[in-house]
């Protein structure tokens, strides 16, 4: 566990377990959050970093016979969020993810922002104009499309609908956010202007991200966690994980031993 964890944490997650069905997948994690930091789940492909970024805003409630053991902590109020008294809704409007690949709604740009401040119920335009900016801004993507709002979403090109997806995510004033692998699908130019944006918004939001390029976990995240087959190995900072990890395991993945 990090020494330098003196940040107020945004989430505590205890003895975490999952199930899909009788398969388990994620196995007693414990795992602190640091507010306003970014901390990157790193690990080989099914060794359930996915599962466990997507209970944190009860994705896996859409699906039957999924089951969820422990806590996830969300603070300041110290609220169990995957306590099933918890309202899932009002989890995810807390709680925005960005996934994999971008996926506008087949929508204008401008009813792709505003879709979660509808559902909210704000129905004012020039308070919906406001966010929609603010949103936009946020994500760094307002000097881009301000002059066709009212255009479709899936003209813009790939690193610009990934934008849009996070000031989707934004406009409801989430306190954390979810990243996929943001830029697995992304070129070079798109990915550094999404890693850029990461560091800004981390001085507003939480940051969870899941990522399997590990040159990008060292440059945006300030805490690494290590899972393997659904447990999670090391957790510590960035630069301790990537320079002088304490599990022989982790040392293997970080240099390409493995994975």
């Amino acid at each position: 566990m990090p020494t330098n964890l003196s940040s107020p944490l945004k989430a505590d997650v205890k003895h975490l377990s999952f199930f899909y069905g009788t398969v388990q997948a994620l196995k007693d994690i414990t795992l602190p959050i640091a507010g306003n930091h970014v901390t990157a789940l790193i690990g080989p492909s099914g060794c359930g970093k996915t599962t466990y970024l997507r209970c944190f805003n009860r994705m896996h409630d859409l699906y039957p016979g999924n089951r969820y053991e422990g806590q996830i902590v969300l603070y300041p109020e110290g609220i169990n969020i995957i306590d099933p008294s918890v309202d899932p809704l009002a989890v995810r409007m807390r709680i925005g993810m960005v996934f994999q690949k971008p996926n506008p709604f087949p929508k204008s740009i401008y009813e792709n922002v505003a879709y979660g401040l509808r559902i909210r119920g704000a129905t004012q335009r020039n308070q919906l104009d406001e966010k929609v900016e603010q949103a936009l801004r946020g994500a760094a993507l307002w000097n881009e499309v301000k002059d066709r709002l009212h255009h479709l979403a899936f003209h813009l090109s790939g690193g610009q609908q990934q934008r849009l997806c996070i000031a989707r995510a934004l406009a409801t004033d989430p306190e954390f956010l979810l990243f996929d692998e943001p830029c697995s699908a992304l070129d070079p130019t798109a990915t550094s202007r999404v890693e850029e944006l990461l560091a800004e918004l981390k001085q507003r939001v939480t940051i969870l991200i899941v990522t399997h390029n590990m040159q990008q976990a060292a440059r945006v995240s300030d805490f690494t966690a290590f899972m393997y087959q659904g447990q999670l190995v090391e957790f510590d900072t960035t630069k301790t994980i990537f320079t002088n990890p304490a599990n022989q395991l982790t040392e293997d993945y970080v240099t390409g031993r493995f994975g």
